[in-house]
Formats: C-alpha cells, structure tokens, sequence
C-alpha cells in the first residue's frame, strides 16, 4: 500500500511537471495561434479573438486558470473547431486510435514472441538467422517508410487493400501491420535473448531430465520466465503505439488523436496542443504502473517496493 500510495504522488508530480513544460514551452515560441490572420483581419477583430481564449491576460493568470479547469477534467475549447472541445476531440478520436494502437500491439506481442521462440529453440542454425534478419529490417525500416511502400505494393498495384480512410477491418490491416513492425522486431529479439538465457537453468534441465516433453518445458517453464524483459518493454510500447499514430494516421488519413494532434501543432490550437499531450502522457504513466504491478502476478518472488524500504 505504502509503495502504491507513493507511486500515485509520483505520478501526479510527474503530469503537472509534463503540464507545465508544455505550457511554457509553448508559449515562449514566438507569436500565437492568430499570428497568421494579422494580414486579413483588422487589429480589434484579432483582439477580440485572443480576449475570448484568454490569450490577452499574463502567462501567470492563464497557466492558473488552466490548473483550474485541468482539475476539474475540462481541457478547454479548441480554437479552430469552433463546435468542439478538447474533450470532444479527444472522445471522438481515441477509440480510432485505441483499436489501431490495440491491433499493432496484438500483432507485435503475438508474431514477436514466436519468431523469438522459434529463434531460441533453434540457435545458430538457419531458421535463428532467418528470424533476426526479419527483426533487424523491421528495427530499419522505419514505419513511415514502410507505410508508403505497402500502400504501393498492397492498395495500388495489387488492389488488395484499401489505400486510406476509415471504415471497415479492411481499413485497418495496413496501418496495423505498419505500426507494429518495429516493435515487433524489438520483442522478438527480447525473447530469443531472454530465452536463451532461461534454456542454460537448471531447473530447465532439471524438467528436462523427468521426462517433460520440448513443448510442455518451454510453455511451463520457459515463457514464463522469459517474458519478464518483454513486459517491462510494454509501457514503452503501449506509448509508442499511441504516439507512433501520428504518422501513420496521417498518411492513411485516419481520423484518430494523431491527425487531431499533428494539425493543432500546424494551427497553434494551444488546449489541443496540450490537452493531447497531457492525455498521452497520463497514458503512459499509468500504463507503466501497471506494468510494475503485473511483475508480481507473473513471477510471485519478485516484491514491490520503493527505494529506502
């Protein structure tokens, strides 16, 4: 309890720090999101406008003020979405992001850890070398490289797949199968270390030697303690998921937080900019206090426990 309690001031420690960072750097680049406008619209139409977003009282007032709205969960209108707030934004774009980052993540955990398997169980030899050699192209390969050639290949000249938009499962297969190649590549690399080390125990060569047959010491024995590595991997991961969405949903046009995300950065839509990167990060943090809490109920020797106790 002591080490949940701490890990939970941490984390609020941690997204105000992330809260005002954001904040200041934000508003230290020069100009604002009506800098653009000054050209075609007169000087008090321009003033009404910051008035209204609050962008004409001091940095203080409006960093305050947007505590205040943070805490009671309200992140503020968008400015160029004169119909929706941040929350909105946010509501309509994280189940499309969600179900794309889900899938990449299935794939990667599901194909990673068999190709790292297979890679272990057969060291040195060819099918090891194969396995590699597809997870040092998917670490290579960038996705925003991949996706382009797939889109090629798949959508424009076989026609299997459609080239862009949301809609069916269909729309789905190719930006999956783009965001998940590097992090597929990563686990499987995780797994054939980790299992190689696991397959020099003695307790393997114990189970071994009563009789268990390749299959039952590997899947009893073997993943179990494996896995631990890939595990630790998955905050990262599940991070990297969401914000790996950014290029890919703007490359097969997918109305996710990525798309929402990348445009409020081009338009200096200040909530959106911030409203996004705080959800992101609030992912990300309780997403690795899961993944500390998952260590017990993998392995029951390993104990949680803060520094100094």
């Amino acid at each position: 309890m002591k080490f949940i309690l701490k890990r939970l001031l941490t984390m609020l420690l941690t997204i105000w720090v992330i809260t005002t960072l954001t904040f200041v750097i934000m508003h230290t680049i020069p100009g604002d999101p009506f800098s653009s406008d000054s050209d075609v619209l007169p000087e008090e139409v321009l003033n009404n406008m910051r008035a209204k977003f609050n962008l004409d009282k001091p940095l203080p007032f409006q960093y305050l003020l947007y505590l205040k709205n943070l805490a009671s969960f309200d992140l503020g209108p968008s400015i160029e979405s004169e119909t929706r707030n941040v929350n909105t934004l946010i509501a309509e774009g994280l189940p499309v992001s969600a179900l794309l980052g889900f899938q990449a993540l299935v794939i990667a955990l599901v194909f990673g850890l068999i190709l790292g398997i297979i890679a272990s169980l057969f060291h040195n030899r060819t099918i090891d070398y194969a396995a590699m050699t597809i997870a040092i192209l998917g670490i290579s390969v960038p996705s925003f490289i991949l996706a382009p050639l797939m889109i090629k290949v798949f959508a424009v000249q076989w026609g299997m797949l459609p080239v862009a938009s949301w809609g069916t499962w269909k729309h789905t297969i190719l930006p999956s199968v783009a965001l998940a190649a590097g992090p597929l590549a990563i686990i499987a690399r995780f797994t054939r270390s980790s299992m190689l080390e696991v397959l020099k125990q003695n307790y393997m060569k114990t189970a071994d030697a009563k009789g268990l047959g390749a299959a039952g010491i590997v899947v009893k024995h073997g993943i179990r303690n494996a896995i631990i590595p890939v595990v630790s991997f998955m905050g990262p991961l599940v991070a990297h998921l969401l914000t790996g969405t950014f290029v890919i949903e703007k490359i097969f046009a997918i109305p996710g937080l990525g798309k929402y995300f990348v445009d409020s950065i081009f338009n200096r839509d200040y909530p959106v900019i911030l409203g996004t990167t705080i959800f992101f990060s609030v992912v990300l943090i309780v997403t690795l206090f899961l993944i500390d809490l998952s260590y017990r109920l993998i392995d029951p020797r390993i104990k949680l426990s803060s520094r100094g106790d």
